[in-house]
């Protein structure tokens, strides 16, 4: 079992080896008890090659579904390439 403390700032990987950002925290679907996205922050480089427009203050925040996670251990391995995220959208605060 993995903590949330233990995630955070875990770095997150595609398949084609690019480093999209850091784990800053999870969504949780309340009705079905699971945790359902990573929430990851893009580094500046992730932004944009993903086409965000990084915030001069502050930074851009995806939602990675559970579903696109291979393996974790010192990184988070996705079971994607870096283009398969680009139909991702910014998370809700």
């Amino acid at each position: 079992m993995v903590s949330l403390k233990e995630l955070n700032g875990t770095q997150v990987v595609t398949t084609d080896a690019f480093a999209v950002g850091e784990v800053d925290g999870v969504e949780f679907d309340i009705q079905k008890g699971v945790i359902t996205h990573l929430r990851v922050d893009l580094s500046k480089d992730g932004a944009n090659e993903l086409k965000f427009k990084k915030p001069f203050m502050g930074s851009v925040v995806i939602c990675i579904p559970l579903n696109l996670v291979q393996a974790y251990g010192h990184v988070i391995n996705l079971n994607v390439p870096l283009a398969d995220l680009k139909t991702l959208q910014e998370c809700r605060e």
